[in-house]
């Protein structure tokens, strides 16, 4: 079984980059489950019933958030009976939303986790704590993927080290920067630091370079806007052996229009 995970999409930019590379990569690796990270997806800032729908159309399975999961107020409206979009786990119990989902996919049961990470951001509770309370639950599930949402780089790693074996992957998402690390641990677990950024090529993370640069040259308050241009999608690939549900390859799938 092969599943894509795809990288932060960013605006609509990152909204266009799947509407033009989205189906040609499935087509050509012969793709079978997408998850993508939503958070920034409509104007940079948090998510829509709108956008999200909009992706769903593209042929995202699921749709994991992060730490602007609540900048769009509209999520407030449908994030409870969305069932195919998830919010970090860790957040406060008492947030609406959900911090995984079980879905069935050719004959599969995926379960896909979503964590935010606690180094440089906002204050959560343990993501190791709460996805090892979540796991008696989710043990039983043919495939098991974390979109371990976090800043830090160590902290990525250190999650994914403690739960090899455990999970077919962890990939982390939110720095908009992908790493040069897939790689599969010694327990079988896949793992990349960051799977990258789903938006326009000629940009600082996904946003316009004269206004991040702007920023940096004077300190002072600078309205961040979505990059526009040509666009791209970074993403990973799981190639996964259904005998026995273990992850056999991570690659890393890239596409642009340059």
């Amino acid at each position: 079984m092969n599943i894509l995970f795809v990288g932060d999409v960013m605006g609509r930019a990152g909204r266009r980059a799947l509407r033009k590379f989205l189906d040609k990569i499935v087509k050509k690796h012969k793709v079978d489950f997408i998850i993508a990270n939503g958070e920034n997806a409509a104007g940079g800032f948090g998510i829509t019933e709108k956008t999200a729908e909009e992706l769903y159309e593209y042929g995202i399975d699921v749709l994991t958030m992060g730490n602007h999961t609540w900048d769009n107020k509209d999520i407030f409206n449908f994030i409870d009976y969305n069932k195919r979009l998830i919010r970090p786990l860790n957040f406060p119990k008492n947030n609406p939303g959900r911090g995984w989902i079980r879905i069935n996919k050719n004959g599969r049961d995926i379960t896909v986790v979503n964590l935010i990470g606690q180094v440089y951001m906002n204050t959560h509770d343990s993501p190791y704590h709460k996805f090892m309370e979540l796991y008696p639950a989710i043990k039983d599930s043919d495939i098991i993927i974390v979109d371990f949402h976090a800043e830090a780089s160590g902290e990525k790693m250190a999650f994914a080290r403690a739960v090899d074996g455990m999970v077919n992957a962890v990939i982390g998402t939110h720095t908009h920067v992908q790493t040069n690390d897939a790689q599969i641990f010694k327990n079988g677990t896949a793992y990349i630091t960051d799977v990258g950024l789903t938006g326009a090529v000629e940009s600082i993370i996904g946003m316009k370079i004269e206004n991040m640069v702007e920023k940096m040259k004077t300190a002072l308050p600078v309205r961040y806007e979505v990059a526009t241009g040509e666009v791209k999608i970074n993403s990973v690939l799981l190639e996964i052996d259904t005998e026995n549900n273990i992850t056999e390859n991570i690659r890393i799938i890239n596409k642009n229009n340059l």
